[in-house]
């Protein structure tokens, strides 16, 4: 056996790693970022680790890990957490010197970076063996980090609010569900607290009755029961995959946690926004002490604390006096909140988008009879829904009766229609009063609705 103190057992300074190519090496060091697990060109499967010490604390290095299975790669619980590798080989790829763990004949071992009496690894290869010794520099690198890793800026990754279609970038959020919406596809939904940005509607009217605006982009449409465990307040996005390998990650990730996605790219799906994993996308798990997570925290907190808090951030400090509800006094509420209500039956208060109608022509709005029969479809930053506008309700909605030229004109306000633009629409945001029904005694959740009542237009 060989001997522990021989040099086949030391670990390298990350510094002098690089000076040592195709040789084997060993390594130890602090996670900062972790690459979405793939399929290589052959038969493995491949992730990338990027490791810093205290000889290069920056920049530090990268170890290209491949195995059998994606169960076999290394599963970094969050970043700050140690890693130590043996016999990893030292490659130079055009200026850029890296690691390269073999299945054959490499090992690592995974370590809690913030756990100070815990020497015990969570994860380890096969070939791996422990030595009593390892337990020195394990401590040595946790105290280091508490005054040298610097911390994950705020700065470097956006808040929904600040996405772009079509634009790559960096994101941070709790992964809420992870779920296969068709057979190989996954889907994830994840949460910061913060709201995504209105989206213009590119969507025909004429055709919503046979193509309408979707609800959501998942089919089926997620259950009561996991909607329930989504927060109320702030958008939840969805993230899904555009080649195999990163729909393959989306198995990986894990509900409750933490994640910082580097470059993710947004786009708008069905007038919904929906972040897509690249295949050079990267994640690493945050700790929940992580300082940008609790700023998150903080700024989600604070919209619980007034009356018109929970409004879309995008409609502060007011939105349009477009409309005017006959219960100013009663908070406002998401249409999350709405739709989570543990009764059947309630009233509410909610500031949204109409974006879109149903009949898609202003002047079908009231049938034969002459009463108003119309399906609006409302958005806010948390859902999307459809809400009725029926009778006496839609009378006091629209003043009266209007003429069919100012109904046209109506209709065109709540749904943003520039002239000059005929294609986009950009709906303003509306106060209104919304209350939820059955219309099956014997299945009241299942036929639950929802409708507009005690709300008027004025100013238009």
């Amino acid at each position: 056996m060989p001997n522990p103190e021989s040099d086949d057992y030391k670990f390298l300074r990350i510094v002098d790693a690089t000076t040592s190519i195709n040789q084997k090496v060993n390594l130890i060091g602090v996670v900062t970022e972790a690459g979405i697990p793939k399929q290589s060109k052959g038969t493995d499967c491949c992730c990338t680790i990027r490791i810093v010490d205290e000889s290069n604390p920056s920049s530090g290095i990268s170890v290209n890990v491949f195995a059998e299975t994606f169960d076999k790669l290394p599963n970094v619980e969050s970043t700050g957490d140690i890693i130590q590798f043996s016999h990893v080989v030292m490659k130079l790829h055009g200026s850029e010197v890296n690691a390269v763990f073999n299945k054959r004949f490499s090992a690592f071992a995974l370590y809690e970076g913030s756990n100070f009496s815990n020497f015990v690894p969570y994860q380890v290869s096969s070939k791996f063996h422990a030595r009593e010794q390892d337990n020195k520099f394990i401590a040595d690198l946790r105290k280091w980090t508490i005054t040298h890793l610097p911390e994950t800026e705020s700065n470097g990754f956006f808040q929904l609010n600040s996405i772009k279609q079509g634009i790559r970038s960096n994101l941070i959020c709790k992964v809420l569900h992870i779920c296969e919406v068709t057979q190989g596809e996954w889907m994830l939904f994840v949460w910061n607290g913060t709201d995504a940005p209105p989206l213009d509607i590119h969507s025909k009217l004429e055709e919503e009755l046979k193509n309408p605006l979707c609800l959501q982009l998942e089919e089926p449409p997620l259950s009561r029961e996991v909607l329930c465990s989504f927060p109320t307040v702030g958008s939840v996005l969805r993230i899904t995959a555009d080649r195999c390998n990163a729909r393959l990650a989306l198995q990986l990730l894990k509900a409750g946690r933490w994640v910082q996605f580097r470059n993710i790219q947004f786009e708008a799906r069905e007038g919904l926004w929906c972040g897509i994993l690249m295949h050079s996308s990267k994640f690493s798990y945050l700790p929940d002490d992580n300082k940008v997570v609790l700023e998150f925290q903080r700024e989600y907190k604070k919209r619980f604390k007034g009356k018109w808090t929970r409004m879309p951030l995008s409609s502060f400090p007011w939105p349009p006096n477009l409309t005017k509800t006959e219960h100013e006094h009663v908070p406002l509420v998401t249409l999350m909140d709405m739709i989570t209500y543990p009764k059947v039956l309630y009233k509410y208060r909610c500031v949204v988008r109409v974006v879109a109608t149903l009949p898609g022509e202003a002047t079908n709005f009231r049938g034969p009879t002459g009463i108003y029969r119309i399906r609006f479809t409302l958005e806010d930053p948390t859902a999307r829904i459809h809400a009725c506008l029926y009778d006496k309700d839609a009378e006091k909605f629209f003043g009266g009766y209007p003429d069919d030229d100012e109904m046209i004109k109506l209709h065109k306000v709540l749904l943003g229609i520039d002239e000059n633009n005929g294609k986009a629409r950009n709906p303003p945001w509306i106060d209104c009063c919304l209350k939820s029904y059955y219309v099956d005694k014997n299945d009241m959740w299942g036929s639950r609705r929802y409708g507009i009542f005690d709300t008027k237009l004025i100013n238009w």
